[in-house]
């Protein structure tokens, strides 16, 4: 899916073109791997130990369960047979992602209580609201994976592993950009700028939710201690380093897709706002 925009046609956001184009994308871009055959590399006591103070096992098992279940249910409840089965496709792999982090903590040794998620009573806004995550999650994971890959803070064959979940993150946001632009684009205008609404309001929660994730986990002495140690293993990479390094992976993580799909640019566009504003260079 290579192609350049120039030798494809256009695509109209909300034609039926569209919501074809967007679900044999997300379809035939699947990777069938399963959890339970991926070989698990064993790790030094240095590695194993960086693994385990990532203070973010319990938050990532649960936010996982829960967006799987989420996204399960609304590929039931949505009523367009082609659009349920791309969107229960991608429950079936949040529902991976949840699995391979269940054995990676029983791999390695790491407590996580177990966690039960319960169904949404809205569907829709719940997948609305688990795009724009995703959307916010994915753009600075890129960034942190290369640096943990290029680093040589984890070894090579646990970062491999985590490859295939980083590029269906990135067919996931691809997807949650379309499938909202597609259903609003369907709306009569009248309908349309409380759509919009919607959307502003599932952003905004989604940006509030992160910044008290990262508070909480901020607040523990844990964190500090890790944070100060990758700071270390990553080469004292400055702020503004970082953006960068987050806005290049994130346009090579979405570069392989059909370029008539729209892409997330409500981060990225932050991103390069606030980039002249960050300091370069040293630990700034």
């Amino acid at each position: 899916m290579n192609a350049t925009t120039a030798s494809l046609a256009p695509l109209k956001i909300g034609s039926p073109e569209h919501k074809d184009l967007l679900c044999s994308f997300f379809v035939e871009t699947h990777d069938p791997y399963k959890p339970a055959e991926l070989k698990w590399p064993p790790l030094g006591d240095v590695a194993a130990e960086r693994l385990r103070a990532l203070p973010i096992w319990e938050e990532a098992v649960r936010t996982e369960a829960e967006t799987a279940l989420a996204v399960l249910t609304m590929g039931a409840a949505e009523k367009d047979p082609v659009l349920s089965n791309a969107i229960t496709l991608q429950g079936f792999e949040e529902q991976r992602h949840a699995d391979i982090l269940r054995l990676l903590t029983e791999k390695y040794g790491i407590p996580v209580p177990k966690f039960a998620p319960a169904a949404p009573v809205d569907p829709n806004w719940a997948f609305m609201r688990i795009g724009y995550g995703e959307c916010f999650d994915s753009f600075f994971a890129f960034g942190l994976f290369a640096l943990a890959r290029d680093s040589g803070f984890f070894p090579p064959s646990l970062v491999e592993l985590f490859e295939p979940i980083m590029q269906e993150e990135g067919r996931h946001i691809i997807f949650h950009v379309n499938w909202v632009a597609y259903n609003q684009a369907r709306l009569p205008y009248a309908g349309r700028p409380g759509y919009v609404f919607k959307r502003g309001l599932a952003m905004w929660l989604q940006a509030l939710s992160r910044l008290k994730t990262a508070m909480r986990i901020k607040g523990t002495a844990e964190q500090d201690n890790f944070t100060m140690n990758a700071h270390a293993q990553f080469g004292d990479i400055s702020p503004r380093e970082f953006v960068e390094l987050c806005l290049r992976e994130n346009e090579k993580r979405l570069a392989p897709y059909d370029p008539r799909l729209l892409r997330p640019e409500f981060v990225p566009a932050i991103a390069r706002a606030i980039l002249p504003t960050l300091p370069r260079g040293g630990s700034n």
